[in-house]
């Protein structure tokens, strides 16, 4: 499997005041969306979101995205190596993710770009 990088996923209250702050610490735009509800802007590394406590809690949990060259590899390697797939491949904006919880406790998203124009 092949990783590609890494995105930290930041819940927050104000989403606007924290877009300001984090355009400026990655010298990058926010790119924003809407997904079930919940507000997200990507900014260089950094995924924020903010929107309703119920699915803000659920997401609290997932420790960082994982960029991968292609999610279905990545589910075999998770599932041959102890991982458990909790969810998906779902195909999302950003293209096919899925949630897997390690071994040790931590869950991680990882994601692809297939299928994304």
């Amino acid at each position: 499997m092949e990783i590609l990088g890494t995105t930290l996923r930041i819940c927050v209250d104000d989403l606007d005041a924290s877009v300001a702050f984090y355009e400026r610490l990655a010298g990058a735009q926010a790119h924003r969306s809407e997904r079930g509800g919940v507000s997200v802007a990507a900014v260089g590394c950094f995924l924020l979101m903010s929107g309703p406590p119920a699915e803000i809690d659920v997401l609290r949990k997932v420790a960082a995205t994982i960029a991968v060259a292609d999610v279905e590899e990545a589910q075999a390697v998770l599932s041959a190596s102890g991982a458990h797939v909790v969810a998906g491949p779902v195909v999302s904006p950003a293209g096919r993710t899925l949630i897997a919880l390690h071994p040790d406790g931590s869950v991680f998203e990882y994601a692809d770009r297939k299928g994304v124009a």
